[in-house]
């Protein structure tokens, strides 16, 4: 399929999901987030693909924000069919993936941007980066998972400060408060993505789901995240990596693992 506002790049086994509404600072509008359902779609599906690194295109911006035009007239039905959508069709996609996923955060940040990045398993940010959740400033609250990932992230407190303030915080504010993972120079930001990401590739790539469902099971209300470890342990002593993973050791060389 080809995308009118995403670019698909490929480095061996990671796909690249670059968000391209530059003159617009890639903000998320209907069109964008349908592709964006497609992209990922594919390449959770595409058994040449390993894992993603979402960023936006040019320097200023991964994401800020949504596109405020496309909703300003919505009433209470369409506000929540909207937030529905986002949830079902990106954000949750993304979080809930059987592949890694890793936000490249270059520029801002914001609103519906960083909820995009917050939904992503790994946060990667520029030193420049400028990262919040404005929406309280238009009569609104976030509504792409953002008051969510934020208080699971950096806690209870900062995150109502965040949301209430409204205001935007650096990339080693973001650090430090445990919402990114690390901290680069802009020209470290995709090598270092990569770097992370092909390690992880280096692993068995259904344990890695597994540990996926675990870890996520842990925030979920409607499940116990202990059985989901249990069972997701259980479920590897199943598969063909787990028995490459065990000779491997016990030979003392590399795994070749094969998502089997």
């Amino acid at each position: 399929m080809s995308f009118q506002n995403l670019l698909i790049n490929h480095a061996g086994r990671v796909q690249y999901i670059i968000i391209n509404r530059e003159s617009k600072l890639n903000a998320l509008n209907k069109a964008t987030l349908a592709e964006l359902n497609v992209a990922v779609t594919d390449a959770f599906n595409n058994a040449a693909v390993g894992g993603i690194i979402i960023t936006g295109a040019g320097e200023k911006a991964f994401v800020a924000g949504a596109d405020i035009s496309e909703f300003a007239s919505f009433n209470v039905e369409q506000g929540r069919q909207l937030a529905q959508d986002g949830h079902t069709n990106v954000f949750n996609q993304i979080a809930n993936g059987s592949k890694p996923v890793i936000a490249a955060i270059n520029g801002f940040a914001l609103g519906g941007g960083l909820e995009l990045a917050m939904a992503c398993h790994i946060r990667i940010a520029s030193n420049n980066a400028k990262l919040g959740l404005p929406e309280v400033t238009l009569g609104l609250i976030p509504g792409y998972g953002g008051t969510q990932r934020l208080t699971q992230l950096v806690g209870r407190g900062k995150a109502m400060e965040m949301i209430m303030t409204a205001d935007m915080i650096t990339a080693t504010d973001a650090y430090q408060y445990g919402l990114v993972n690390y901290v680069v120079a802009p020209t470290e930001l995709l090598p270092k993505a990569e770097e992370i990401l092909n390690k992880i590739l280096l692993r068995a790539p259904l344990a890695i789901a597994s540990a996926i469902r675990a870890v996520n099971a842990s925030l979920s209300h409607d499940e116990n995240g202990f059985d989901t470890e249990i069972a997701e342990f259980a479920k590897c002593f199943g598969t063909e990596d787990f028995k490459e993973g065990v000779a491997a050791f016990t030979e003392k060389r590399k795994p070749a693992f094969k998502g089997q």
